[in-house]
Parts: structure tokens; sequence; C-alpha cells
């Protein structure tokens, strides 16, 4: 591995992961040179926290002197941006920050190029400890592959090579782990806001949902009416409920919890 250096960065992006990743970078000694933003407001407000002296919303005119650029954008924009980005700089280093986009988006565009993924869900407003998370990782080359490990290396907690074919199922896994997952609590929270109760109530259990599958599967960890398909219990829930669409999902969701335990009973 070649050995650790700051680097001069150019960030592409301002949105959640842009601004955490942009910190950490920032806080482990390497230079945030330049913020990208498709609206100025927001790329001045991130290259204020991260004592970037440039911020442009135009990729035209995007600094060439870095060392690396981190695109952290939108699926939908991500080729587009490296259309434009990549063809002007190829001597320099490129990497996406994107779970579901393969390493192949950079090909014909850029010279070096790889993946920078960390496993986490970030929030502006919400620090989190890089050393907690783990960063999954591709390169086009052995070289640049270390170049970029190098770079990971002392901000995250782990660092992985990773290729895109296997990447995209933990992406996957991600939205099934956390998105869906939030979005039960969310649902939780409203069930509870209805019924003049705060979500607060359900810290201890959610906290102890947690710490269950750190020690075992989460398959044998499940619990609850829908387990052995008590459906007296069920059909009351369900009575309680003011929408299809939640009536729905507590059907789907039930189904799925019984036939995945009717394995393990």
């Amino acid at each position: 591995m070649i050995k650790d250096i700051d680097m001069n960065v150019v960030l592409i992006g301002s949105g959640n992961l842009a601004t955490n990743v942009g910190r950490a970078l920032k806080d482990n000694g390497h230079a945030i040179l330049e913020v990208y933003s498709r609206k100025m407001h927001n790329a001045k407000k991130l290259a204020d926290i991260l004592d970037a002296k440039k911020y442009t919303d135009k990729l035209d005119d995007v600094s060439s002197a870095a060392d690396i650029y981190v695109i952290a954008v939108v699926d939908s924009a991500l080729e587009s941006v490296i259309n434009t980005l990549c063809p002007s700089r190829k001597d320099r280093l490129f990497v996406h920050t994107a779970g579901s986009m393969p390493i192949s988006v950079f090909e014909g565009k850029a010279q070096r190029y790889g993946i920078l993924y960390p496993l986490q869900t970030f929030s502006k407003g919400r620090e989190v400890d890089f050393k907690k998370i783990p960063c999954f990782i591709e390169g086009n080359s052995k070289q640049t592959e270390s170049e970029i490990e190098s770079l990971c290396k002392d901000i995250f907690g782990s660092v992985r090579i990773v290729p895109s074919d296997k990447r995209k199922y933990l992406h996957l896994a991600a939205v099934f782990g956390c998105n869906f997952v939030n979005h039960c609590f969310a649902l939780c929270e409203q069930i509870l806001n209805d019924a003049d109760m705060p979500f607060e109530v359900m810290l201890p259990l959610i906290q102890e949902t947690v710490d269950k599958v750190k020690v075992m599967s989460p398959r044998k960890a499940q619990t609850g009416p829908a387990v052995r398909y008590d459906k007296n219990v069920m059909n009351k829930h369900l009575g309680l409920l003011k929408s299809k669409e939640m009536s729905d999902i507590y059907k789907l969701m039930s189904k799925s919890i019984h036939d995945m335990s009717s394995g393990l009973m």
C-alpha cells in the first residue's frame, strides 16, 4: 500500500452523504478545495462548514487541481456529472459513493476511478462516528484501489474491497435493514400520535431489538403474534388501523414473518 498522504479534495454534491464524508475527510487532515452543488447557496453553505475556499454551481468551473474528486450525487444525476466532469481531468482520481451504481459508469470517461461506499445512514444535522462505519471500495486497477484504500483506512472503522456485482446486494440489504425499518418507526409514531402517546415509550423496545440481533440471528430473535399466526390478536390490530395501505402492510409483513419463522418452529 502506498504511504498515507493528505489529499486535496473536490466534493461534488452537498447532500447528507457529501456533508458527512466531507467533514470526515477534513477532520482527518485532507483539504477540501471546492464544493459543487446544483444550488449555489448549498455549495456555499457546505464550503463554509468545510473551510473550502471555492464553491460553484457550474461543473465546467470546478477546479482541475484536486488529487481526488468525490462524487456524492443522486444516482439519476451520476452519469451526467461524470460525462461533464471527468473527460477534461482524465489524469485525476474519481470516486462515486453510490451503493447501487457500478464502477463501469466511469469507463471511457476517466483513467483512474473507483468506489467509496460508506454503509451508513446520514443526516446533515447529526454527526456519526466514522470509526464505527464500514466502507466498501473498488478501483479500476490495483494501484487505484490502493490509493482509495489509503485514503479510507484512517477514516473508517473497516475498509473492504467489494466488486460492483456484490455491492448492489449490500445496498439492497441496507434498504430493508435501514430505510424500511425506519419507515416502520414512522408508522409506529403515527399510530401512537393518533392515540395521544409519545414515540419515546417505544425506545427501550427498539433498543433491545437492535441489541438482540447483535448476538443472535434476526430470524431467531423474531417475536410477536405473526410468528404463531395468532389471528385473534392480528384481527384486533387490523381493526385499529385506519387506512387500507397500513392494513395491507400489516398483512404482508405478518405473512412474511410467519413464513420465515415456520422453518424454525
